[in-house]
């Protein structure tokens, strides 16, 4: 019941963050921004360019190009649009969807062209999405969400022209139709407000919306044909992250709090949304990152977004261990059978270390393990770091529980009564694994 919980947390969480796409109370535009227009001028302290770029939600297309050295700033706002007040909630009335006189969402880029060229700037927004759909990207459905390139000069529109005709036979020959994106010189620029600038770095725990072709221009040709073999993942159990072609946050601190720490059996694998094939998934791999399971190759459960690590392990633990006596213990504070089959197995092993049953870290070592005559496995020690401890007073005691550093999974209990005056950590068998010392 808990593990049911959870998957109808995360799918709520999925409803929840969609929702903020559309919030109740409409907010003021903020101050902080000045209007753009074509022809003000750039500030004299510095020689600095801009250049309005609309590639469908605004969100994670501005925190990318805040990424990339050279931009000085990246502002979210509306352009393009005629008798549509620029507004969130004008632009996403129903009644607006089909409106070719709609403000599309566009981030204004700010950017030292000593450090970065138009060109590469304009590379780097046609690889970031599909400039080939009409007023859409991926689920992002309405004229708000078309590919727009808004120029501040002739010699700007020139420019960008040549890098959409760069583009467009890569495209073609990768089996995408023609680019769709306009090309206009810039009406006026309005600022998003304030709750839509720099969202993703304010809402930590989502997912970057990913709609790019995995198209790339010819610097990157070796990376574009890379092959990639997905037949190891065809057979037993495995976990496929979706990861960013660019940068995404979500995927970086699942990587940082998540991945880097993870040992486990169960293979961890990253690809592209365009590195799939051969795998039955059945889930949109739009955004990232998107954790999936699989089972010989066939999707199992999937969800789009981070995951932090208890979220992470509690998913793994119904996985790999299903409605067993391991996930119970892991999970739901249980205990061993006195003197079950893996204290048995475990009890007299060859020199080696335990580790946990989920993330794969090293736990207990055997040149701490005692026979203390419980049935259960019992230690003077853990591995440096590898456990927690946290007080535990349920069936009225006074215990100390002890929990796996990295997955957070119960372990057992720590007592004062070890030999020579030392503790004794009483550990239950099931949630561990046997590693001999190489």
């Amino acid at each position: 019941m808990k593990y049911l919980s959870f998957i109808v947390a995360l799918l709520l969480s999925l409803l929840v963050f969609s929702a903020l796409n559309a919030p109740a109370q409409e907010q003021a535009v903020s101050s902080r921004y000045t209007v753009q227009q074509p022809d003000d001028k750039l500030p004299s302290t510095a020689q600095l360019d801009s250049i309005v770029l609309g590639s469908g939600c605004f969100w994670g297309a501005e925190m990318r190009y805040e990424r990339l050295a050279g931009v000085v700033d990246a502002v979210s706002g509306y352009a393009d649009g005629q008798g549509v007040k620029p507004t969130y909630r004008a632009i996403t009335q129903r009644s607006n969807k089909n409106n070719p006189n709609n403000h599309a969402e566009v981030v204004q880029v700010t950017f030292n062209p000593q450090q970065i060229s138009l060109e590469a700037l304009l590379q780097h927004y046609f690889e970031s999405h599909d400039p080939t759909q009409l007023n859409r990207q991926g689920n992002d459905i309405g004229t708000q969400y078309r590919s727009i390139i808004l120029t501040n000069s002739p010699e700007q529109q020139a420019r960008a022209q040549a890098v959409l005709q760069q583009y467009q036979p890569l495209l073609t020959a990768a089996g995408y139709g023609k680019i769709v994106t306009q090309l206009k010189p810039l009406p006026e620029f309005f600022p998003a407000e304030e709750y839509h600038q720099d969202y993703i770095a304010k809402n930590p725990n989502g997912y970057c919306p990913d709609h790019s072709t995995g198209v790339r221009f010819n610097r990157d040709s070796a990376i574009q044909t890379a092959a990639i073999d997905n037949n190891p993942l065809l057979t037993g159990k495995q976990i496929v992250v979706i990861d960013s072609e660019s940068y995404c946050p979500y995927c970086e601190k699942f990587k940082a709090e998540v991945a880097n720490d993870y040992q486990g059996d169960i293979p961890l694998n990253f690809r592209f949304a365009r590195q799939l094939a051969g795998l039955a998934i059945k889930t949109d791999t739009s955004a990232t990152p998107t954790i999936i399971l699989l089972q010989d190759g066939q999707e199992v459960f999937a969800f789009r977004g981070y995951l932090a690590p208890d979220e992470f392990y509690l998913l793994l633990g119904k996985f790999k261990l299903g409605d067993s006596e391991a996930f119970n213990v892991a999970f739901d504070k249980g205990t061993d059978q006195q003197f079950c089959k893996e204290y048995q197995i475990f009890k007299n092993t060859p020199d080696g270390v335990f580790v946990d049953k989920l993330s794969g870290a090293a736990l207990f070592d055997t040149r701490d393990r005692f026979d203390s005559g419980t049935g259960w496995l019992s230690f003077t020690k853990a591995v440096a770091g590898a456990v927690t401890e946290r007080p535990d007073n349920r069936y009225g005691m006074r215990r100390t529980e002890i929990r796996a550093a990295i997955s957070g999974i119960h372990l057992g209990h720590v007592f004062p009564d070890g030999p020579k005056g030392q503790p004794r950590y009483c550990i239950n068998a099931t949630v561990l694994d046997f590693m001999p010392r190489g």
